[in-house]
């Protein structure tokens, strides 16, 4: 294709960008006067290569992560392509319309990733590279070509750690189908950056094994190069500190014909020998702006490993506030849009014209639009997933015992389920019960390795590598597990094969990962969190190692269901559960909760009978279930939650014999129940008839809840039949000790149950 139709491309993608956020300040009414903002100056940095990139480069098959700031371009391009209907151009951050930053779940023309959280849209594709590995070995419909998966990343995002947690990770090293393109403004929103460290940036790079790429100078500046003076003028331009070369971007070609040169004679008469017009080109010729040079980048990647090409930008480029400091959420001034407008070859009057018929950019668009076009997708259904494996567990054993055994008898009962099974872990699967199912699943990896210690007689975990493993194991990271929990779970609606992804860290870390695997969540991917072990039942661990708000943010967290059961039958039902909502349109990810601590299960008192088994599996699943009842009506309930059970039945005991007989609800989702309080009182659509199963009114009493974690998380329960309550869980740091001392120290002991129900009822 002709450079002058790309170089036509890109200035009317330039002005529609610009156009969409200009609209959405300037002439939409805005009767509240909030900022509707925008970033016009962050997307016209990255015009220039998202229109190569789109127009000359993207298949079908391929991935684009954009910088959250430039979703206006991806906008403006997707309208170029047919993909958007014209409505939508004046609705950016309008309720219902164009998203502020691009995403996948909630905007009306195609988005591959969502972004906007920071380092988190950028390390998505990953992510997508790796689940997209994980499929290949396992799919039995063809996917289509696997592609290339590009991240658009801004400079100062490189400043997010989890950006590098991402890249360090060895796997990541062997995934050839990555592409970044860093768009080096070298501005942030608050400044320009003084120290940009774009070769300190690329070495990290490297020292991953990443194929490093710059294209820091266009055409017009390489020609110059080559003149007499043109080795001054690199020198000159390569050495100066990055705010001086910002200023130059405001300065006449005068001003840089004396500012330039300083007492250079030879550099000097270059650059009196060019017009003004040559003058102002040069200066702003940067390779991230030039269709050659970035095109001849895209010809040197290598396919062989993961690559980064550094493309040198301005932040502004094109629009009237070029290189200005503080251009970050600066508009055009009415003025200055008309004046882009003219530049841009813009019929007044007509803001959102696409190409006519007939002309080489309209045959270019619709070229690309039809290589761009992918097959409609062909979505498999989940398997059905059976609610009870049938077994009544006895003993001793633990919620987190339960994780592996259930992953197991799952793979036994329901083949097709478990071959959909995939689990995540950060270096933690022995010490979270996972062992078993390692050695019977194996571990994935993209080529099969030798397990050297496959003959040693005292190795108990088989670490047996190759592409039909089922459990992922990453490093350290938490962020990276749910990052890639996030892909996994959108399998589904991104290649048409739901997997039942489940992820397993130490509850304490679940709030490190919490903001990316919420952010997964709101992009579309489904799966099932697993905090283990938790709280400061985890008692000689100290309070580095005891989790507190946990229960209280899986209930305040959108798009999930969260668990904390008490005991093995308990966590082997809402984990079926659980695995029964993923990877279909109305489907949701859960969070359970469990522990390390070795409960009696005749506690639980599972039925015998058929028909009340199932009753007590189906409150189990909807959030509660009344464990004990009181011979003649209670004069106080418990309610308890997790591990501390077996202290809420002690109490009970207490209770009875001095005379207060009590009821004991065992609660397994305090965020099932409080949708079904806000469902009671018409505020939310969740079936209610938990609470009547319960808590029913004939049974009202005045209440103390009870859990590991923070009391707040139970409190709302009082309120169902507005009875008198206390609370008792966990406010403050814990230490190490042994359990009955930290349950003391806490109150969450026998003793200060029977004492909290016995104020309540004196």
């Amino acid at each position: 294709m002709s450079d002058k139709v790309l170089r036509s491309i890109e200035q009317r993608v330039l002005w529609l960008s610009t156009a969409i956020v200009d609209w959405a300040n300037r002439e939409r009414p805005n009767p509240s006067g909030l900022k509707v903002g925008g970033h016009q100056a962050s997307s016209a940095s990255m015009v220039s290569i998202m229109t190569a990139l789109w127009f000359d480069r993207l298949r079908a098959g391929d991935r684009v992560s954009v910088k959250p700031h430039a979703s206006p371009v991806l906008h403006a391009i997707n309208y170029l392509l047919g993909r958007l209907d014209e409505s939508y151009l004046t609705s950016l951050r309008e309720f219902g319309g164009l998203q502020s930053y691009p995403s996948r779940s909630k905007d009306p023309d195609p988005v591959d990733y969502s972004t906007g959280s920071v380092g988190i849209g950028a390390t998505a594709p990953i992510w997508g590279a790796l689940a997209r590995r994980y499929l290949d070995g396992r799919a039995d419909t063809d996917l289509g070509p696997t592609g290339r998966q590009y991240s658009l990343v801004g400079d100062a995002e490189l400043d997010e750690g989890a950006i590098w947690e991402a890249i360090g990770d060895p796997m990541v090293a062997e995934f050839g189908e990555l592409v970044w393109i860093v768009d080096l403004n070298r501005q942030s929103l608050d400044r320009v950056v003084p120290i940009v460290g774009a070769d300190r940036l690329q070495r990290m790079f490297a020292a991953a094994g990443w194929q490093v790429l710059t294209v820091k100078y266009g055409a017009l500046l390489e020609d110059l190069f080559t003149r007499p003076g043109g080795d001054a003028l690199r020198t000159r331009i390569d050495g100066m500190p990055n705010p001086e070369y910002q200023r130059l971007l405001r300065c006449s070609a005068d001003e840089l014909r004396k500012r330039l040169p300083g007492e250079d004679a030879e550099l000097g008469g270059l650059l009196d020998a060019l017009d003004d017009e040559t003058v102002l080109r040069a200066i702003r010729n940067l390779g991230g702006h030039d269709h050659r040079a970035l095109a001849d980048a895209f010809d040197a990647i290598d396919d062989t490993r993961p690559t980064v090409l550094f493309a040198y930008t301005i932040k502004g480029y094109g629009l009237a506030t070029e290189g200005h400091p503080q251009n970050h959420s600066a508009l055009l001034t009415p003025e200055q849009f008309a004046a882009l407008g003219v530049q841009t070859g813009i019929e007044e009057g007509k803001p959102w014209s696409r190409f006519g018929n007939g002309t080489a950019e309209a045959a270019l668009c619709a070229e690309v639009a039809e290589r761009l076009r992918r097959a409609p997708l062909t979505a498999a259904d989940p398997p059905p997933i059976p609610a009870d494996l049938g077994r009544t567990p006895v003993g001793v054993r633990t919620t987190q015992a339960a994780l592996g055994r259930t992953l197991l008898d799952v793979n036994r009962a329901a083949p097709d389920v478990g071959s959909r099974i995939v689990t995540v872990s950060p270096d933690v699967s022995s010490s979270t019960n996972l062992g078993g199912w390692v050695n019977k699943v194996g571990v994935w990896s993209h080529a099969e390795r030798s397990d050297w210690f496959a003959d040693d007689a005292e190795t108990i975990l088989h670490w047996r590598e190759r592409p039909s493993g089922r459990h992922i194991e990453l490093g350290i990271a938490e962020t990276n597990l749910v990052g890639a929990l996030g892909e996994l779970g959108a399998t589904w609606s991104r290649w048409g094969q739901p997997l039942i992804p489940i992820g397993v860290m130490y509850d304490p870390f679940v709030e490190r990962a919490l903001e990316p695997w919420s952010f997964g969540i709101y992009a579309g991917g489904q799966s099932i969190l697993v905090g283990t072990p938790s709280g400061v039942t985890l008692a000689p661990e100290g309070g580095a190692h005891q989790s507190i708000t946990t229960p209280s943010i899986g209930l305040e967290q959108p798009g999930c269901v969260s668990y904390e059961p008490a005991f093995a039958i308990d966590a082997e039902w809402t984990l079926l559960a659980s695995m029964a909502r993923l990877g279909r349109p109305d489907g949701t990810s859960a969070y359970l909760r469990l522990s390390t601590r070795p409960v009696d299960q005749a506690l639980a008192a599972v039925p015998d009978d058929p028909a009340a088994r199932e009753r007590r599996r189906r409150n189990v699943v909807a959030g509660a279930y009344l464990l004990r009842r009181a011979a003649s009506g209670p004069v106080v309930t418990l309610c308890g939650m997790g591990a501390i059970l077996p202290e809420v039945l002690a109490a009970a005991d207490r209770l009875d014999a001095l005379g207060f007989g009590a009821d004991v609800v065992c609660v397994t989702s305090p965020d099932l129940l409080f949708r079904a309080v806000q469902a009671r009182r018409g505020r939310s659509g969740a079936p209610s008839w938990i609470l009547d199963a319960a808590f029913g009114a004939d049974r009202a009493a005045p209440m103390v809840t009870v859990l590991d974690g923070h009391p707040h998380t139970l409190a709302f329960l009082s309120g169902v039949n507005r009875v008198p309550a206390a609370h008792l869980g966990v406010t403050g740091f814990g230490q190490s000790g042994d359990l009955e001392s930290v349950y003391r120290y806490h109150g969450l002991d026998v003793d200060s149950i029977v004492a909290a129900a016995l104020d309540l009822v004196d």
